[in-house]
């Protein structure tokens, strides 16, 4: 399932999200530039390797620099390549700008890298001992598409859903199509762990992720501000003074 746009409105420019996505298209044209042993280099130090944090000894025999909590945040603007940064960065402008209408821009970038500190830490908890680095912005945007989920459940989400060749355009409701994403998180997370094969996506990241934005997003939203919200009887959002 491809989402392609969402119908919930939005009162403000996202200038944050806007600087996000420049952000992250900045960093990977740089590691464009670069070789791939140093792009290699640049993930080992900008990423987060669980190994650098459980085992010291490890860390320092292979010569990690002290300045160990940096790659937690700059971990999220890291990819690994086009398809991996277009996933993240186009899941993130179809529902972050709701987001940062709901919270204001300082809350909103708060939120954000709260959610991929907490996204990165379960998952490096959960796999203490490797030594690859973990790159990318989908903890983060999983914990965005969970405050969405909470929000603004029955927003409908235009869906592009490719049958062989035949593309096929869906409105589904956004509660079901980020409860089926989020659903397709654990699953695949499961299915990977009892195959026993070597997990290249962080699955504990975006699940955990997803978590954090729909337990945080209410402590982040701002009271007595204009939004949209959903009428039962329009089946539309309209403007709700009292949200």
């Amino acid at each position: 399932m491809i989402p392609i746009r969402d119908n919930v409105p939005c009162l403000i420019r996202p200038y944050v999200l806007w600087a996000i996505l420049v952000a992250n298209a900045l960093a990977f044209f740089a590691e464009q530039l670069l070789s791939p042993t140093g792009k290699l280099a640049l993930f080992h130090l900008l990423g987060v390797v669980p190994a650098r944090y459980f085992d010291p000894q490890w860390a320092i025999a292979a010569g990690y620099p002290d300045f160990g909590v940096m790659p937690f945040f700059t971990y999220m603007f890291l990819h690994s390549g086009w398809i991996h940064i277009i996933l993240n960065m186009w899941m993130l402008w179809i529902f972050a700008n709701n987001i940062e209408d709901a919270m204001g821009h300082v809350r909103f970038i708060l939120f954000y890298a709260i959610c991929g500190v907490v996204a990165i830490g379960v998952q490096i908890m959960l796999a203490p001992t490797v030594h690859t680095p973990i790159i990318g912005a989908s903890g983060a945007v999983a914990g965005i598409m969970g405050a969405y989920f909470v929000l603004y459940p029955h927003g409908r989400v235009l869906t592009l859903i490719p049958i062989v060749i035949i593309p096929l355009f869906f409105k589904i409701p956004a509660g079901l199509f980020l409860g089926l994403w989020f659903f397709l998180q654990i699953f695949s997370s499961l299915t990977n762990h009892l195959s026993g094969s070597a997990q290249e996506i962080a699955w504990g990241a975006h699940i955990a992720g997803f978590i954090a934005g729909v337990v945080l997003v209410r402590l982040f939203v701002k009271k007595g501000r204009c939004k949209y919200c959903y009428d039962p009887a329009k089946k539309d959002y309209e403007l709700d003074e009292n949200f």
